[in-house]
């Protein structure tokens, strides 16, 4: 079965970008350009893993993260946090709030692909 990722990215190009990449490793794919249009979609359908972006608009990336932990019929979502935000401080904080794994930007995609397959395998192991 198909895995469905969905991109909560208000970059265009940092979008397009990931959007190629995850099709490319035959994932279906949906995106979001702030949090609200985040939680919408998660709540219309919940993916299997969210690449999620913490400088979003009108609800931040942590805002969603916590907000999805929150909800016990979402407790199988896997959240890989996204960021230019490198601080120890913003890791943690995203940790602590439920994300499965936090990549800092610029990231190789090698890199990207190999842990959000590892998010997935956990997730259905």
């Amino acid at each position: 079965m198909t895995k469905n990722v969905l991109i909560v990215e208000d970059d265009p190009n940092m979008l397009v970008s990931l959007k190629f990449l995850m099709k490319g490793e035959g994932y279906a794919v949906r995106v979001a350009e702030d949090g609200e249009a985040a939680l919408a979609a998660i709540q219309e359908t919940p993916p299997d893993l969210i690449l999620l972006d913490l400088m979003i608009p009108k609800r931040d990336g942590y805002e969603v993260c916590q907000t999805v932990r929150a909800n016990q019929s979402w407790k199988d979502v896997r959240i890989i946090i996204l960021t230019a935000r490198s601080r120890d401080s913003e890791r943690e904080k995203g940790v602590a709030l439920g994300a499965d794994d936090y990549i800092t930007k610029p990231f190789a995609n090698k890199d990207l692909i190999e842990r959000v397959h590892a998010a997935l395998n956990a997730a259905s192991g």
